[in-house]
């Protein structure tokens, strides 16, 4: 279990938790000082495995029209209906964690999770998420889309570092 990859969430949240509006807008983010210099292209070359949710994937279709900002990762796209493959991602309609658990267990670099809810609420259940490195926007937006869905499972993390990038605060956790 020493040797699997290790899976990170890596992403902005609001003051109050928050990773995008309930329209899943991003307009609360985009702009602030220091977005630009957020140590962001060291981290994406730690990293050759990309898991979202189909929600995130249409916002990222919507953001990024004429480029998909991924495509030299590989990018699994969990879906209830969607299927096949395109250009860029592999639709899964398989168990999140038993997936994940796979992947985990081959070789390459570390897996990211972009976005949260409702992908990432099964990989905490399941324990498998080893690293968060979450940075703070100065914004509280009042509701949305929260990062850590309401459950029973229970996380213990220690803090490894902490960064300052001009108006985010950076937080790297990893689980114990």
């Amino acid at each position: 279990m020493g040797n699997q990859r290790k899976l990170v969430f890596y992403g902005a949240i609001s003051v109050d938790g928050y990773i995008a509006r309930e329209n899943h807008s991003l307009d609360w983010l985009i702009g602030t000082e220091g977005e630009e210099d957020t140590g962001y292209s060291d981290f994406y070359e730690t990293v050759d495995t990309i898991l979202m949710g189909r929600n995130t994937y249409d916002q990222i279709s919507i953001l990024s029209p004429q480029e998909f900002p991924y495509k030299d990762k590989q990018c699994y796209v969990f879906s209830r209906k969607m299927t096949g493959s395109n250009e860029f991602v592999k639709f899964i309609n398989e168990d999140i964690v038993g997936f994940t658990q796979s992947l985990k267990e081959q070789e390459g670099k570390r897996i990211w999770i972009v976005g949260g809810g409702e992908v990432l609420h099964p990989l905490l259940q399941g324990k498998l998420v080893d690293e968060f490195i979450i940075q703070i926007a100065p914004s509280i937006i009042g509701r949305g889309i929260p990062l850590f869905m309401p459950g029973d499972q229970e996380n213990k993390l220690t803090l490894v570092d902490v960064r300052r990038y001009k108006q985010f605060a950076e937080l790297h956790y990893e689980s114990r």
